[in-house]
């Protein structure tokens, strides 16, 4: 099979250049019109607590998306198709940023313009954080235990 593809887009190279190697698009129709799209794109940006979602992480997962529109246009999905829908648009996968309620912003610029130095990380801090190499020493290949005398 692979053989075939490399001859179809050796043709299609020969025909038409690079151009004729670039995409022509989704292989499946899209499910959603663009005016369901953007009635999505906007429930979407409302968040997940206003419809119904309400564990404690408050994130759009491809579960919910899914679920989201079932709900709202009574169309199927999978959640592989969902992926590729909002990533067809623009979305991207994100991870919310969890920080400590401690944390001191100023006291981090401070050191970062301070660490951060190659000369003071190079001398002073990569050395206390680098671990030492383990040695390689040579062991016994035998199962049982040595001999006690």
């Amino acid at each position: 099979m692979a053989d075939r593809s490399v001859r179809r887009w050796r043709a299609a190279w020969r025909r038409g250049g690079v151009a004729a190697l670039g995409s022509a698009g989704p292989m499946a129709v899209e499910r959603l019109s663009s005016a369901q799209w953007q009635r999505l794109e906007g429930e979407l940006k409302r968040g997940p607590l206003v419809h119904g979602f309400n564990d404690e992480d408050q994130g759009w997962t491809l579960r919910r998306v899914k679920s989201l529109i079932g709900r709202l246009f009574r169309v199927g999905c999978t959640v592989q198709g969902v992926w590729r829908l909002l990533k067809r648009h623009g979305w991207s996968c994100q991870v919310p940023v969890r920080r400590a309620l401690e944390r001191d912003e100023a006291a981090i610029e401070v050191w970062k313009a301070e660490v951060w130095k190659a000369e003071v990380w190079k001398a002073e801090v990569w050395p206390r954080l680098k671990v030492p190499r383990t040695t390689w020493a040579p062991t016994s290949a035998s199962r049982t235990r040595a001999a006690s005398r």
